[in-house]
């Protein structure tokens, strides 16, 4: 494994881990907003990186995402990967603010990601892309910027998905309740159980084309060119 490769992992990791904590954060920090402590008094609002790492979805399903497919012939993985969720008192939020409040921090996590994408996509834009002889923090520096642009478009471009479990669904949920459609928001609570099964599905499956692949494509197009 050559140098440019260990900079590669080591560039996605820190990525991936800036826009899943990231991500969390804003949706307690949104609560927070609208009168809600609960992250805040247990510590989820901080920067540090610890109290965030779920081991199964920060370290293992990660790692599993990105080895497995170069194992089995593939020329490389992709990564995937959550944090752990940041805990949020509805009830307060409603209270204080609705349910566009709601949707407001259903969208949070989201906006982050797409807020951040776009900000290194400027920064990647004013860099020049390394030589062969550059120094390895200069290397190491682009290809970090570089894989905060994708990872963080694929995160929003997955969590928009109206899935249950991610934030899209958490979004019409609290949309067609708004509306008083709670059937669509009952539903979506039913099935939200299976939420994982169905993201596995769509990433083994023709349907990341359309679903994930297609619109990541054309977001990361425009930010990129």
């Amino acid at each position: 494994m050559n140098s440019i490769n260990l900079y590669e992992i080591g560039a996605s990791i820190i990525a991936l881990l800036i826009a899943i904590i990231g991500h969390e954060i804003m949706h307690g920090w949104v609560a927070y907003k609208y009168g809600d402590n609960t992250a805040k008094s247990m510590g989820r609002l901080s920067l540090n990186p610890i109290v965030h790492i779920d081991p199964m979805g920060s370290i293992l399903v990660p790692l599993m995402t990105y080895f497995l497919p170069m194992l089995l012939g593939a020329s490389s993985g992709f990564l995937f990967g959550w944090a752990k969720p940041v805990p949020v008192n509805t009830h307060t939020v409603l209270r204080n603010g609705g349910y566009n409040a709601m949707m407001q921090v259903s969208l949070a996590g989201i906006a982050y990601n797409l807020f951040f994408a776009t900000l290194f996509s400027v920064l990647l834009a004013s860099m020049s892309e390394p030589m062969i002889g550059d120094s390895p923090l200069t290397i190491f520096g682009y290809i970090l910027v570089f894989k905060l642009v994708i990872i963080n478009v694929v995160l929003a471009v997955l969590n928009l998905l109206p899935i249950p479990g991610l934030d899209g669904a958490h979004f019409v949920g609290y949309l067609s309740m708004k509306f008083k459609i709670y059937k669509i928001a009952e539903l979506l609570g039913k099935a939200e159980p299976y939420g994982m099964i169905i993201i596995v599905i769509i990433l083994v499956t023709p349907l990341k084309e359309p679903l994930l692949i297609w619109p990541t494509s054309a977001l990361l197009h425009v930010l990129l060119n």
